[in-house]
């Protein structure tokens, strides 16, 4: 947009500004407006970082002015609007909205992006509820599977991916709670969803190593030995194989693939080459 029209549209945004604000109990109704004054006046909010009022104008437009090309701008823009509110649930519902009276719009995408968003930015305050966690990973794989050439489609891999690492961190960390405590068997469970379902996050060698360690201390070598032939066959540059080794060779062991446990399994699947 050109400066020009910028500074129009602000000259517009602000006028109405003051025209509402000044006029105390003759303030104006809304529906003497225009669908475009309300909608510069919402975007003279948001920038104000006024965000709930600005929502509130974005409403307005779509409320007095239904199905016109202006209620679908500011249906979308509300949805912004709540989401940098941290109005997750709004949010939410707002780009639902979009996405069911427009799915074929080139915000569609967009729109989903900011439903999964509004799923992403909770992950860190939920504590040891990852329910949201299931539920961002579900949106960005949409925006993912169904706009792949969007250009919100990169974003939403990379936070895929770190959402799915989250996931492999508090099983980590609940296995680690565990394994301090000497509930071998608990840990262990833990340890090998790490291993079975988040085999491609940062935490696989840690939790291969952990494995080492529980199985060790209930005397169960060859789960032991197989859990360090793995992590040897993958990582054996890191400090965790190095550490499953000293280990392992300081009871007389090999890290080398033993027995019949659900690790042979794995084992046989990283030589075949299926899981790496």
């Amino acid at each position: 947009m050109a400066s020009g029209a910028r500074a129009w549209r602000a000259a517009i945004a602000l006028g109405l500004a003051l025209t509402l604000a000044g006029c105390g109990s003759r303030e104006p109704p809304l529906e003497s407006f225009t669908a475009e004054q309300i909608f510069n006046r919402a975007e003279f909010e948001l920038n104000a970082n006024r965000d709930k009022e600005a929502a509130r104008y974005f409403g307005e437009v779509e409320r007095l002015y239904p199905y016109s090309e202006w209620a679908k701008r500011a249906l979308i823009m509300q949805a912004f609007a709540y989401h940098k509110d941290r109005d997750y649930e709004n949010a939410r519902a707002t780009a639902q909205r979009f996405i069911d009276f427009y799915p074929a719009d080139d915000d569609a995408a967009y729109a989903q992006y900011l439903l999964a968003l509004s799923f992403y930015d909770q992950i860190d305050d939920v504590g040891r509820d990852q329910g949201v966690t299931f539920q961002a990973l579900q949106a960005l794989r949409t925006v993912i599977e169904r706009y792949p050439d969007s250009e919100y489609a990169r974003s939403a891999l990379f936070k895929f991916d770190l959402a799915f690492d989250h996931l492999a961190a508090k099983e980590m960390e609940i296995g680690r709670y565990y394994l301090r405590r000497g509930h071998f068997a608990a840990a262990i469970n833990r340890f090998r969803v790490v291993v079975e379902e988040f085999q491609t996050t940062t935490h696989t060698p840690e939790a291969l190593h952990r494995l080492v360690e529980a199985y060790l201390s209930l005397g169960l070598t060859d789960e032991a030995q197989t859990a360090g032939a793995i992590l040897g066959h993958n990582f054996r540059s890191t400090d965790w194989y190095q550490d499953s080794y000293r280990l392992l060779t300081g009871r007389g062991l090999e890290p080398e693939p033993r027995g019949e446990s659900w690790l042979r399994q794995i084992y046989r699947q990283v030589i075949r080459g299926e899981w790496l």
